[in-house]
């Protein structure tokens, strides 16, 4: 591996280690990877994080888990094994399907959304993981506080509301996410309008069922009132697939099919993801949702985060008129609290200087479905 590769990988690893998990010299670590062989997890990830929790110190210990297509929490075997462990480090989906559940979570547990080499080796990966969790707390406050919120996006997105509980009410995870990739979720109730939906509707990452995905040819608007979806608009077909899809999903769970409950965007500016969504679905679910650019709701299920994730690109989201995200960049200069962090942490105003802008576009710029 290159020499300066090489580097930034063991940086993004003690970011995630040190930084994030709070590990020291000694203590052990739980590696819990995944079995499955389909290009979700890069299997080198494995061994780049326990080669460097040893030069570390960690004692490390690694877990292979089969891909659960249905929330389960973990086996037995598993649970005895993190409660052994000092801390358990997540290259798995299991992760994040249980990371909104407070069962088995007495122990220090992190979801990695860093899902191959590269992406740990990039400022996604290596940026200071403290600066990150500041700059979510600023944001949490400033949209806590708003009294208004407008989210409108080129694709003709438009609702408004205001957040009607503070975000520390809101059901966040259970489970540390490294990197810290989105702010708190803001809960549908107080909001209504319209989500404009190109490309597909897919899945949250909760349950993996088939088909997980539907395509959207033209734009879909879904029109929501508060927690409920209350139409659709669109084309007869683009309607008829979205109604088939939530019925589908909702029937097989046995959920509130239209329920909305909560939406949330990227904060992380070195978020990237280079590869067509509609190459690999679950896995761009599960890590572009970091970037700036790509907004989401958690829908279809009365609980977090629901079945069927409703992606915006490009959001602009006003607080009391000002624009913190402009057309999918997040202009957090405009927060005066935020200048000292700035200062404080160069590589973080630097990479929001040059955000990544590759967020799995199709080659005409859209969100596709192929």
């Amino acid at each position: 591996m290159h020499t300066h590769l090489q580097q930034r990988l063991e940086e993004g690893t003690r970011n995630l280690l040190i930084n994030c998990a709070e590990c020291t010299p000694g203590q052990k670590v739980l590696l819990v990877y995944e079995t499955e062989n389909d290009g979700y997890y890069d299997p080198a990830l494995l061994d780049e994080v326990h080669k460097t929790a040893e030069h570390l110190g960690l004692i490390t210990q690694s877990y292979g888990v089969p891909l659960a297509r249905d929330v389960t929490d973990p086996d037995d075997n598993l649970v005895a094994k993190m409660l052994e462990a000092d801390c358990t480090v997540f290259l798995a989906r299991l992760g994040d399907q249980i990371r909104f559940r407070t069962k088995d979570a007495s122990k220090k547990q992190i979801i990695s959304y860093a899902l191959d080499c590269e992406m740990l080796a990039s400022p996604f990966g290596t940026i200071d993981y403290s600066a990150f969790e500041d700059l979510k707390q600023l944001i949490n406050a400033a949209v806590a506080s708003a009294k208004e919120i407008h989210v409108t996006c080129p694709a003709g997105t438009d609702f408004k509301g205001k957040v009607g509980q503070a975000t520390s009410q809101i059901g966040d995870v259970t489970r540390k996410r490294f990197p810290v990739s989105v702010f708190a979720p803001v809960p549908a109730s107080d909001f209504r309008g319209s989500v404009a939906q190109r490309g597909f509707l897919t899945g949250t990452g909760s349950h993996y069922y088939s088909p997980w995905s539907c395509e959207i040819e033209d734009t879909l608007l879904v029109n929501f009132d508060g927690s409920r979806i209350t139409g659709f608009e669109g084309s007869a077909k683009d309607v008829a697939a979205a109604r088939a899809h939530y019925e589908f999903v909702g029937n097989k769970y046995g959920i509130d099919t239209y329920y909305v409950h909560s939406w949330h965007a990227g904060i992380h500016p070195g978020c990237e993801y280079k590869t067509a969504a509609g190459r690999h679905f679950e896995r761009w679910s599960g890590s572009a949702f970091g970037n700036p650019r790509l907004l989401h709701f958690h829908t279809c299920g009365a609980y977090p985060p629901g079945e069927i994730s409703l992606n915006v690109l490009d959001p602009s989201i006003r607080l009391d008129g000002l624009a913190l995200w402009e057309n999918g960049i997040l202009r957090i200069d405009r927060l005066p609290e935020s200048a000292a962090l700035l200062e404080a942490s160069p590589d973080l105003a630097k990479v929001f200087q040059s955000p990544a802008a590759m967020v799995g576009q199709a080659a005409c710029g859209n969100l596709r479905y192929r």
